[in-house]
């Protein structure tokens, strides 16, 4: 008799070493005799399937093996396409459920009332359909949120956190964080030459909705200023020593970098677009609002470079497709050992399996006291011995 099926998924952004992630648990599971489902666009996969019609149980539903998973390791994305869709909050009830009674309630965002439905019973008779024993669920506080929803309703879930934020609870690391780094930091070391040779201003931004781990690495290894969302600096006070960095420049230039979600004394990010199925709009150009403020004090010429998406595309580096390729395995682990309700992490430098973490804390916040110089809007240096090597704690 064979064990029970695995399925697994991956919800919000995508970012590379997920494929990593789901190569392994392929290659484990059929160690294990066990057969893999892959579910297709995230959690929308469990809530739009219709098993009465073959081109939605095609669009949704993929049998995993090690044939179809052998080389998707090596490429970026996530090969299981992915959405952000929260089925305890739905807007839109698909159609062939119209029928159906879901329970509804109001949701306010930013002063904005909607009725939304819970989908969860859907996704529980469709996990049964599937006959799936263990949820392998991939992705950020948004979907690892509903993913301990679902540990707690009954469904056996291991969870695998992702996000190039690096700003998920109960763990040094999230998949994604050191690629986006290092593509952020060639990135910026190739437009020191342009920048440079017209002796300009620099001004980068870089994802980091509410945390600003993406931003601080990047600066600390590129020294150079930065504003992350944790701490409004004076922009005053920041384009005094933006100038004193070119002055004191050989090069006659200076760089900042800026989270997605940075602000200002006076100045909050103002945000656009419809919110997807968690809340979040997509944040203005924080970059782009500096430049202005600078161009009206100064006149100085500057260069306002993007590095958000640019830094979740292509093939993982060393580090995320061994730490992927390392939680995928040690997930595997806990359902040999029938285990559950866990989340795959790095703490203290150690890899570990801890609480999937509690939603209503939030993501995880760069520590200020310790991390970034107040006074200098920069990434603290001192004080490192005895950390483990992303220094910080979960």
């Amino acid at each position: 008799m064979k064990a029970g099926k695995i399925g697994i998924l991956t919800g919000g952004g995508d970012v590379p070493g997920l494929n990593a992630v789901i190569k392994t648990v392929v290659y484990r599971a059929s160690e294990m005799d066990r057969p893999v489902i892959g579910i297709r666009r995230g959690w929308e996969g469990l809530t739009h399937i219709n098993f009465d019609d073959p081109t939605s149980v095609a669009r949704y539903i993929r049998s995993l093996d090690r044939e179809n998973t052998r080389n998707i390791d090596r490429t970026g994305g996530t090969w299981l396409h992915s959405s952000r869709t929260n089925p305890a909050k739905m807007k839109k009830i698909p159609s062939f459920l119209q029928g159906v009674t879901f329970k509804a309630s109001e949701n306010t965002k930013k002063g904005v009332t909607s009725t939304v439905y819970d989908m969860t019973p859907q996704v529980l008779k469709n996990l049964e359909k599937l006959e799936i024993e263990y949820l392998v669920a991939i992705g950020g506080d948004d979907t690892l949120s509903y993913a301990a929803h679902l540990d707690r309703l009954g469904v056996k879930v291991i969870a695998v956190p992702k996000t190039m934020d690096n700003d998920v609870r109960n763990t040094e690391y999230c998949i994604g964080f050191s690629t986006a780094v290092n593509r952020a930091t060639d990135a910026i070391d190739r437009q020191r030459s342009t920048i440079g040779s017209h002796e300009r201003i620099g001004i980068f931004r870089i994802f980091g909705r509410d945390a600003g781990y993406t931003a601080l690495y990047t600066a600390y290894v590129n020294s150079m200023r930065c504003v992350i969302p944790e701490f409004k600096v004076n922009v005053d006070k920041l384009i005094d020593l933006l100038f004193t960095d070119k002055k004191q420049n050989p090069s006659s230039y200076s760089l900042v970098l800026l989270s997605e979600g940075a602000e200002w004394e006076g100045y909050q990010v103002e945000e656009y677009g419809r919110a997807d199925a968690f809340g979040h709009r997509k944040k203005m150009n924080v970059a782009e609002a500096l430049n202005e403020l600078i161009q009206e004090k100064t006149g100085e010429e500057t260069v306002v470079s993007d590095l958000t998406y640019d830094l979740r595309s292509g093939a993982p580096d060393f580090v995320d497709r061994m730490v992927a390729s390392t939680f995928a395995g040690m997930a595997a682990d806990l359902i040999e050992k029938g285990e559950h309700g866990k989340m795959m992490a790095i703490n203290h430098g150690c890899y570990a399996a801890v609480e999937i973490p509690d939603p209503k804390l939030g993501p995880r916040k760069v520590d200020i006291e310790s991390m970034y110089n107040v006074e200098r809007y920069r990434p603290t240096y001192a004080g490192k011995m005895g950390l483990p090597i992303f220094l910080t704690r979960p």
